[in-house]
């Protein structure tokens, strides 16, 4: 049953995500098309396709234009290795990070409403700012969090300190060119590449307790793959002198 305010998409998403994780749709397996899907909800199409969405962001299924939607096989997925900060990851590769926050504030969030924390971060290499964050977090979480300083402390270091669950984690990456709104931050030429970081974090009872997006200069930061015959190692590299 879908939660009180919670949108509809979220709570097919939510629904399909179980039956996958449980098996009641195999890795490979096709789900059945969009179309029996809405009327199996009672939904429009394109409230069917943003729940989609939210599933092929978390890597669990893969849209093949022209064949249909098949749940991932197994390892197909970049998952995170660990539930920390990117943060963390980069000092415990050696890289000196600073960081400036812009804003840390209740604002309402298109995922989670009024009284939500809306967390504003840029992160420097070399006193050179890399990395536009926003990160938000649930009015039920962020409450917790009120006397927290993040420019000391990290975010998922403040969960941990709060008591709050994390279990998992998604990360999805992509390629994107600088816009107007990270440039203001990021004082770089228009359209220099970037990579674009969107971490959703769970709790032990599947919540979603943060909602994170990370705009990271190309030309500050790449991406190292070490692949053996059973297993992925990725991590963060930095191209700054």
């Amino acid at each position: 049953m879908p939660r009180d305010g919670e949108p509809r998409y979220r709570s097919i998403a939510a629904d399909l995500a179980g039956k996958i994780r449980t098996g009641v749709y195999a890795p490979g397996e096709a789900l059945p098309p969009q179309r029996d899907l809405s009327t199996t909800y009672g939904v429009t199409l394109m409230t069917l396709r943003q729940a989609l969405r939210e599933l092929s962001d978390e890597g669990l299924i893969v849209q093949q234009p022209g064949r249909g939607t098949f749940v991932s096989p197994p390892h197909l997925a970049y998952r995170l290795g660990s539930l920390r900060s990117l943060t963390d990851d980069l000092r415990d590769q050696g890289f000196e990070v600073q960081t400036t926050v812009i804003s840390a504030s209740s604002a309402t969030s298109p995922t989670f409403g009024e009284g939500a924390l809306r967390l504003e971060r840029v992160r420097s290499f070399a006193g050179r700012p890399s990395i536009h964050q926003i990160s938000w977090v649930p009015p039920e979480f962020a409450r917790r969090l009120s006397d927290v300083n993040f420019e000391t402390t990290p975010l998922y270091t403040a969960l941990s300190a709060a008591g709050i669950p994390v279990a998992r984690a998604t990360e999805t990456i992509s390629p994107a060119l600088l816009d107007n709104a990270s440039r203001h931050y990021l004082p770089e030429p228009p359209n220099t590449p970037v990579f674009v970081s969107t971490r959703l974090t769970y709790t032990v009872d599947d919540s979603l307790v943060v909602e994170d997006r990370a705009v990271i200069l190309g030309t500050a930061m790449q991406i190292r793959a070490e692949r053996a015959a059973t297993a992925l190692s990725m991590t963060w590299s930095s191209t700054t002198p």
